[in-house]
């Protein structure tokens, strides 16, 4: 990750179109967002799909940044990408509910054999509705603060606040 100076050195040379400052900025962000991709779907081809998806996002609308957390920012564009590939899905054979059964289907059969290959979070993280496994990934994968996760999700602080402490109830009790 870049630090401050030179982040803002490196979004003035991608506002010019150079391209090693994009190359500066998909050196140090790749990672979280593949990350946050990765946890979100527990899938790698769709993660790399929606990775690309982002970085020719990224330079398409750097002009539209105008100062501010640059890591809320981008967090957003992935967020709206996220929301947008499970519209597409949804629309297209009403995959969501298909994607909640084959994961509790893939939890029970992992569970049952006692498979070391899945951890025991991503297995649990899978049976959370999706809007609550994105607040988590938000706030403990890509360290977004409450604040930016609010702005990101454009509602209030304590509800964001509220939403997460739910979800982690949740998650707290699964994991047990």
């Amino acid at each position: 990750m870049a630090k401050t100076g030179d982040l803002a050195a490196i979004i003035a040379g991608c506002k010019k179109g150079k391209a090693e400052c994009f190359s500066a900025l998909l050196d140090s962000y790749a990672g979280r967002c593949y990350g946050y991709f990765y946890r979100l779907t527990g899938n790698r081809d769709l993660s790399d799909e929606l990775l690309s998806e982002l970085f020719v996002k990224l330079v398409e609308k750097i002009g539209s940044y105008k100062g501010g957390s640059f890591e809320s920012w981008l967090f957003k564009i992935a967020s709206n990408i996220f929301n947008d590939h499970l519209r597409v899905k949804q629309r297209r054979s009403k995959a969501l509910e298909v994607r909640t059964r084959e994961a509790k289907s893939e939890s029970d059969r992992v569970e049952r054999l006692g498979s070391e290959k899945m951890d025991r979070l991503q297995v649990q993280l899978g049976r959370l509705d999706v809007a609550t496994r994105e607040l988590i990934m938000l706030r403990f994968y890509s360290q977004l603060s409450l604040k930016e996760i609010a702005a990101i999700r454009s509602e209030p602080i304590g509800t964001t606040l509220s939403k997460l402490h739910r979800g982690l109830k949740k998650l707290r009790a699964m994991m047990e």
